[in-house]
């Protein structure tokens, strides 16, 4: 009997610890004594997910957040095993991961503050919307049109043109979100650091601003491309498709990466292509099954509602799931490009 319950306790000892390393980022946990799981780990991450449900998010734009969750959940998990460590002893990874969780809830809505950021450029906004204005900036726009009537572009490679245009609107709304947020809660961030000192506290300061400086020269690098394929055309030579992929392709070029190194990214680039295009048709397919199932609600035929339902719910939940691997596979080539980058600029 003894030997039989210490058997039991190992099992369950291993368990857990299996537990807490293989299922730390994918499974929930339990909430409250009711014993209903939650569907994220942290308990303010959840509480943004609760509140989506309410909102009238389209059925991609939820999935989207789900994603974006997640990828915080992952980074703030990974962050307390770093303070538990004692690493991020000056609070710079703490305040990106405050500034991020900022970001999402201002980019989905939920900052409490209306939306009323446009999508600056650095000329005057003196035009009045027309039917041609697409994307809400007059650089884009004037591109874009000038692109549509050159004659240069069949029509797959427009369909094309036009998503990285859309990345690129995507992006600067992104980055004027992160301004905005970085400004509205400046404040709060010198609290926070406020037991820090000296050195240590100009450093998680200039960070911030290093950030979007950052991602200002990858706008500008952006859109200078978008003017250079707007006027030249699609090469015969051109690596890849989607604007995502494209945007990792050109950074690994700057980064002064020798020439086994970009072919070996290139390659892992063309599986990620991949797994973006998947992710794109599983959006799509979303939308459309959305779409149906509002059309048979309309009919009330309750079983026929069920079906379609389920198959509803079992789209989004893989599309969520195919947003998250999708987005972390595109945070890690992102790292290991600025990693190798930063290698060679060292030696």
């Amino acid at each position: 009997m003894k030997l039989r319950c210490f058997v039991v306790a190992l099992c369950l000892g291993v368990g857990a610890m299996a537990g807490k390393y293989s299922r730390e980022f994918n499974e929930p946990e339990p909430s409250g004594s009711d014993g209903q799981t939650v569907e994220f780990r942290i308990a303010k991450l959840n509480q943004v997910w609760e509140k989506a449900k309410r909102m009238q998010l389209s059925p991609v734009r939820h999935a989207e957040l789900h994603s974006d969750i997640k990828i915080q959940e992952k980074d703030e998990l990974l962050w307390k095993k770093m303070k538990a460590e004692g690493l991020d002893e000056n609070g710079e990874k703490e305040a990106q991961l405050r500034r991020n969780f900022n970001v999402i809830l201002a980019k989905y809505g939920m900052d409490g503050k209306r939306d009323t950021r446009p999508l600056e450029s650095n000329h005057l906004k003196d035009h009045d919307t027309k039917e041609g204005d697409v994307f809400d900036d007059p650089r884009l726009d004037k591109l874009w049109n000038k692109a549509k009537s050159s004659g240069k572009f069949s029509n797959e490679e427009l369909l094309s043109l036009k998503r990285e245009f859309q990345h690129h609107k995507e992006k600067t709304h992104e980055y004027n979100i992160l301004m905005d947020t970085v400004s509205r809660t400046e404040e709060m961030h010198k609290n926070v650091i406020s037991s820090l000192e000296g050195d240590a506290k100009e450093h998680v300061l200039h960070q911030k601003h290093t950030d979007l400086k950052l991602k200002m020269r990858d706008l500008n690098q952006g859109f200078e491309r978008l003017r250079k394929l707007s006027h030249e055309g699609f090469t015969e030579d051109s690596e890849f498709r989607e604007p995502r992929v494209i945007e990792l392709w050109e950074a690994a070029k700057r980064a002064n990466l020798t020439d086994d190194e970009l072919d070996s990214l290139k390659e892992e680039l063309r599986h990620f292509e991949t797994k973006v295009e998947k992710h794109s048709h599983y959006q799509e397919q979303l939308e459309l099954s959305h779409q149906k199932l509002r059309h048979v609600e309309s009919l009330g035929d309750k079983e026929h509602v069920k079906r379609n339902l389920e198959k509803y719910e079992t789209l989004a939940e893989k599309t969520r799931e195919m947003g998250y691997k999708m987005k972390k596979h595109m945070q890690d080539l992102s790292n290991k490009i600025s990693r190798e980058g930063l290698k060679h600029n060292e030696l």
